[in-house]
């Protein structure tokens, strides 16, 4: 029995995708729900699974194709593998001719994580997907014959010695994500009157109340770390409430006031820099932040987010101080009108009643839309964050 294998509905937000990655040759054997194909789009990539227990008879579209919604991009044969098919794969056989050079080797991501995670060097690998990419199953192919391969890692080793002067270069295609977060930060630098405020929180507060009940929230929440994520999203919420205008955004000549906090958080990934969601957080408890957040971070590593939870949001928190940041002026994420800069939490010495204490201060950065925000709406918004942070109170109390 023939199937149409289809590209996945893509949401309005998103106009089309593009091949990654087949992960199955016609006339190779497939299990039921396995993986088949990766999609690319400009926010997430999906994956395609077998529909039955058969093998592809035709694949429609290759890899680096564009594909729209519902469209038919292979031919699937339900039973036993076929034989018919078999001929189709035969290209393959010189995109691995051509991967020797391991400074032009392409390698597939969920390739590239399964070589970290195995610790095997993806330049002793031959590649069998388009233009010689190393795919997920090559490297599992080559871990299997590790002792065979071993030969050919030592073989390899020399290639760092190069003579003095040679100087290397690679060009590797931009993914369709990297090409989307740029059009986006170009269209907010372009179309916005974006402006940066900047204050400093003393985070001791925070950090001694942590150290006082980690414990115990972790055993009254099932094993959930409290971080500080958790509330600096509440007071952002808290703070979103108080300042309707900076929850709002522009659509085209009107203000759009939305009577919800919708909260993304921005994550960094191997693929780029994707913003899930936290739907209506003035519901939600600090555990329920933390769990979702890890829930965003882990996905987002595996490529796992869904469309919808990157789509929408009110206002936006990213956080350089993970990676040593000090002091940044974040881009906006559109339509959003403004969005909060975490950095990297320094001890410095500080004047409290007229003595010098040593503190560990964090700058904030505040960066906005000076088209829907005045300089007083925006400080005023970031000084209620910074009181709030100061006095972790404020936020049950909500004063």
């Amino acid at each position: 029995m023939s199937i149409e294998i289809k590209a996945p509905t893509f949401p309005e937000s998103v106009a089309d995708g593009t091949i990654a990655t087949w992960h199955k040759k016609p006339g190779e054997a497939v299990k039921r729900d396995e993986l088949i194909v990766d999609i690319e789009t400009d926010k997430v990539v999906l994956e395609v699974v077998a529909p039955a227990d058969g093998s592809i008879a035709e694949i429609l579209k290759g890899e680096g194709d564009t594909v729209q919604s519902n469209e038919v991009i292979a031919k699937f044969v339900e039973g036993a593998a076929g034989t018919t098919a078999a001929p189709a794969a035969a290209p393959a056989a010189p995109a691995a001719v051509s991967a020797p050079a391991a400074a032009e080797k392409l390698v597939n991501p969920a390739a590239r994580k399964m070589a970290d995670e195995k610790n095997v060097d993806t330049a002793a690998i031959d590649g069998t997907g388009k233009g010689g990419r190393v795919l997920k199953e090559d490297v599992a192919n080559h871990v299997k014959s590790a002792p065979a391969a071993a030969p050919a890692s030592t073989a390899a080793a020399p290639a760092p010695l190069q003579a003095v002067g040679d100087r290397v270069e690679k060009r590797v295609p931009m993914t369709r994500l990297r090409k989307r977060i740029a059009e986006r930060l170009l269209e907010a630098s372009n179309t916005t009157a974006m402006l940066t405020t900047f204050n400093e929180v003393n985070m001791k507060p925070i950090m001694d109340l942590r150290a006082k009940y980690k414990d115990q929230f972790e055993k009254a929440h099932g094993g959930t770390r409290l971080g500080f994520m958790s509330f600096f999203v509440k007071a952002a919420t808290e703070a979103l409430r108080r300042f309707p205008q900076v929850n709002a955004s522009i659509d085209n000549n009107d203000i759009v006031y939305h009577g919800y906090q919708d909260i993304g958080v921005a994550v960094s990934t191997d693929k780029g820099l994707v913003v899930p969601v936290l739907r209506n957080t003035e519901n939600m408890g600090l555990a329920t932040i933390e769990n979702t957040i890890r829930d965003f971070g882990l996905r987002a590593r595996d490529g796992k987010l869904g469309i919808e939870e990157m789509s929408g949001g009110t206002f936006t928190i990213t956080n350089g101080g993970t990676f040593g940041s000090l002091l940044s002026t974040p881009i906006l994420n559109l339509p959003q009108s403004a969005i909060l800069g975490m950095h990297k939490i320094q001890e410095r010495p500080m004047a409290v009643n007229g003595k010098v204490e040593i503190l560990p201060m964090m700058y904030l950065a505040l960066s906005y839309d000076h088209r829907l925000l005045d300089g007083k709406d925006a400080v005023q918004f970031l000084v209620a964050i910074k009181d709030l942070l100061e006095d972790p109170a404020r936020i049950l109390l909500e004063i």
